[in-house]
């Protein structure tokens, strides 16, 4: 790959082009099997794409070694690599927006910090961006989960896809890239993992366009999921029902326009 050879860029007021700057984000919680090896990969990548960029990680009150191997990740490359630490878990919804909220760059890349995403694919959805594209989803090419879960998430993909009319082929891949300027017409609100339905139904009731890249899904090496337990997926089901009422019942969101993102 040619360095910048393929990078977006902008015109600054002076009338010139720029390579456009990538904040890539992870948001972290008990991640520490994981997270140094895709901090590092994102920095590798990142480099490649554009000179202007930097990685952020949101420790959201990991309990294991996360916060420790993240601080030796600043030491490491003291230019571009930021910490959010939460002293106390807020959820991934309020981890997600802590990433957006601490972001400075032009386009924000994110994904999980359990390493089921490889960080170097990014560079397939930095192709995709073009001035009539303002997010890029990824898609998963295959799931590799075991077969209780992929069983659970086409239920789920398939019962919200319903609720909320989403057009988006995967509904459920945490793996996006995503114009900063989106976050001055979008508020995002919620703590929980319901936020990237609420992303998504915010970002197609604003007429944001999209695009949509396919992407490889991994096992998961270390650690284990938040998601799937029943006390878990109860949850769940309730805050998607109370986002539905709320985004399309009620249409609260419609009611508000010009705010951004808040911690």
């Amino acid at each position: 790959m040619t360095a910048y050879g393929s990078s977006p860029a902008t015109v600054n007021r002076a009338g010139s082009e720029r390579p456009l700057g990538l904040s890539v984000f992870f948001p972290a919680y008990n991640d520490g099997g994981t997270i140094a090896s895709l901090v590092i990969r994102a920095v590798q990548v990142a480099r490649s794409l554009t000179p202007d960029f930097e990685v952020i990680v949101v420790n959201d009150g990991s309990s294991d070694s996360t916060p420790q191997i993240l601080d030796e990740l600043v030491a490491l490359y003291p230019d571009v690599v930021r910490i959010v630490h939460h002293p106390q878990n807020r959820g991934y919804g309020g981890a997600l927006r802590s990433g957006f909220a601490a972001a400075t760059k032009d386009l924000i890349f994110y994904t999980d910090g359990d390493a089921q995403y490889d960080p170097a694919e990014m560079t397939l959805l930095w192709r995709r961006v073009a001035p009539d594209v303002d997010w890029v989803n990824g898609y998963k090419i295959s799931r590799s989960d075991p077969m209780h879960r992929i069983v659970i998430g086409r239920l789920y993909h398939h019962i919200v896809k319903t609720l909320f009319g989403f057009k988006v082929r995967d509904v459920d891949c945490d793996f996006r890239l995503i114009r900063r300027r989106v976050f001055d017409i979008v508020r995002l609100e919620k703590n929980s993992g319901v936020i990237c339905l609420e992303m998504m139904k915010k970002f197609g009731d604003a007429g944001l366009r999209v695009a949509e890249v396919p992407v490889h899904h991994f096992h998961r090496a270390h650690g284990k999921s938040q998601f799937f337990n029943v006390s878990r997926v109860f949850r769940t089901g309730v805050d998607v029902l109370r986002l539905w009422w709320s985004l399309v019942i009620r249409k609260d969101h419609l009611k508000t326009r010009g705010e951004t993102v808040r911690v």
